[in-house]
Order: C-alpha cells, then sequence, then structure tokens
C-alpha cells in the first residue's frame, strides 16, 4: 500500500530538512539525544536496536547511534529525507545503520523488516494519508516488551478543520504557499513576541533557546506545520484504546495540554504480536462497511 495522497499536493518535507542540516550543531544533537533519554527512560541505546520510521532529518536517527544503539534503521516515503539521514549517516560513520526510502502504509516493506527493541516515529504517521492504517502496520515493528515511542497532533476539533484548510492552501502552488506563508509567520512572530513582552522576557531568546525543544530549529518548524499536508489528528484517548486492543501499555505520555501541537506516547508491547495478512484500518467510530 502507498501513501493515499498525490506528491501534488504532498508537502515537500525532505526539502525543508535539507536546509535545517546547514543549522544543525553539536548543542542541537545533545538536545536531542535528551529527549530521547527523558522520553524512553534510558541513559543509554547500548545493546538496542532502532528504528526510525520517517527518519526526516534524520537527527533522531543520529541522535539513536550516538546513545551507542547496536543497530540503526532509518526510512522515509521522501527521497530529500532519505537524502537528509544519509548524510548524516555518512558524518557518524556508523557501519550498523542503514537507510533506504520506505512507506509506513506499504505492508509488505514492513513485513521484511523484522521486529526492534525501540520503534521511533516522531510526527510522522500523520502525515501519510492514512494514519490509523500507518499506526497499525507499525506496532508490527515492536519485538515483545519492546517500546513504541510515536507523536500525533492533538485534535481540537474546529481548529484542526482549518489547520487543514491552510495546508491545503499551502500545497496548491507558489501563489498558496507565499500567501499562507505572508500571513501566518508574522501572526507567530507576533504572538511570540507580545508573550514574552508580557512574561517580562527577552523575546529574542525564544529563538536561542528552541533548540532545547528536541533540538530543532523554530524557523523549520514554522514551514514543516504550515505545510504539512497531509494532515490528520487524534484525541490521546482514541490513541489509548486503538494500542491497548493491540497489546500495548502505556508508559510515557507528554501531551501538549490540550493546545496546537503533538501528544508524546511511549508504548510497551506487552505481548508479542503474531504475524498475520494485512488487513484494512478504519478511524475510530467509522463503521466498516458491507
Amino acid at each position: 500500500m502507498t501513501p493515499s495522497v498525490t506528491s501534488t499536493s504532498r508537502f515537500a518535507f525532505g526539502r525543508n530538512w535539507r536546509s535545517f542540516l546547514e543549522v544543525l550543531t553539536d548543542a542541537r544533537i545533545a538536545e536531542a539525544e535528551a529527549s530521547l533519554k527523558a522520553m524512553l527512560g534510558r541513559e543509554s541505546l547500548a545493546g538496542l536496536s532502532f528504528i526510525d520510521v520517517g527518519s526526516g532529518s534524520g537527527l533522531f536517527s543520529f541522535a539513536a547511534a550516538r546513545l551507542g544503539a547496536s543497530r540503526v534503521h532509518s526510512f522515509d516515503y521522501d527521497a530529500d529525507s532519505v537524502g537528509c539521514t544519509a548524510e548524516l549517516q555518512r558524518r557518524h560513520g556508523a557501519v550498523t545503520w542503514t537507510v533506504e526510502q520506505g512507506s509506513a502504509l506499504d505492508a509488505g516493506y514492513i513485513a521484511r523488516l523484522g521486529q526492534w527493541d525501540i520503534v521511533y516515529s516522531w510526527g510522522v504517521l500523520h502525515h501519510t494519508g492514512n494514519m490509523w492504517q500507518a499506526l497499525d502496520n507499525v506496532t508490527h515493528l515492536v519485538k515483545p516488551g519492546g517500546l513504541l515511542f510515536i507523536s500525533i497532533y492533538n485534535d481540537q476539533g474546529p481548529v484542526s478543520s482549518g489547520w487543514k484548510a491552510v495546508k491545503r492552501a499551502y500545497n496548491r502552488g507558489t501563489a498558496g504557499r507565499v500567501a499562507v506563508t505572508a500571513v501566518f509567520v508574522p501572526y507567530f512572530v507576533s504572538r511570540g513576541i507580545l508573550a514574552d513582552l508580557l512574561r517580562l522576557k527577552n523575546p529574542i531568546s525564544r529563538y536561542r533557546e528552541y533548540r532545547r525543544t528536541r533540538g530543532m530549529s523554530m524557523t523549520h518548524d514554522w514551514a514543516d506545520w504550515l505545510g504539512g499536508y497531509p494532515f490528520e489528528v487524534a484525541k490521546p484517548e482514541e490513541i489509548f484504546e486503538f494500542f491497548k486492543t493491540r497489546g500495548f501499555n502505556l508508559e510515557r505520555l507528554a501531551t501538549c495540554g490540550g493546545r496546537l501541537g503533538c501528544n508524546e506516547f511511549v508504548f510497551r508491547n506487552a505481548r508479542g504480536r503474531a504475524r498475520r495478512e494485512p488487513r484494512t484500518v478504519r478511524a475510530p467510530g467509522v463503521p466498516i462497511m458491507p
């Protein structure tokens, strides 16, 4: 199965991440490592295998390799993202780190990858065009007792629907991209300045300190947010129930407080999942038609 959204309406995530590599510093890498350690509850990944589903820039594959993972595999649907990850692999020189192009919606490809101690997919599966199917597919990558670390956009109801319309407009062509950027980037900047002034905080420090959020770049995250389409969302309770029925227990949770952004989940595979034929998965509450 391949993504259901055409390439012309899909955001070019990899192009955004290529420019991010130009601002990638040791400090950003250290912050990425710290965020992995905090959510996984481990200071080291020594002796553990790590698979990065939708590797993007490759930053977190890189962080896993630096934390001592015995084997790292990275894949992404976007060819430019694969190139970004391959560049970080070259810088690291890890012989146990493989990088290739692949889709979380391709059940045959997923089946060939085997099972892993840590399956990581941050802010990816809601961009596939079929989020619930992608979520089901990646459960098969997790070893019995292994961990699944995912983040999924928070469902804000009508607000989320509005952002979906914005993202569609951004990806309709140059005019849409320019218009959306011209409206929302000034909005993001002015909102941040106002919030900082109310807190008697230097507004410039916001940009200097943003790398402390997983080592990322604010401007690249803005582009990722505005253009990030396909776009799907879920309530935390929907994610809980989805994985509970598949034998996964929640170990850690970091929410965005009901606001704009991603909720982060770490699940443990509480039982071994038998291999089975791929099946169609529908969103919670959507009936299966005869």
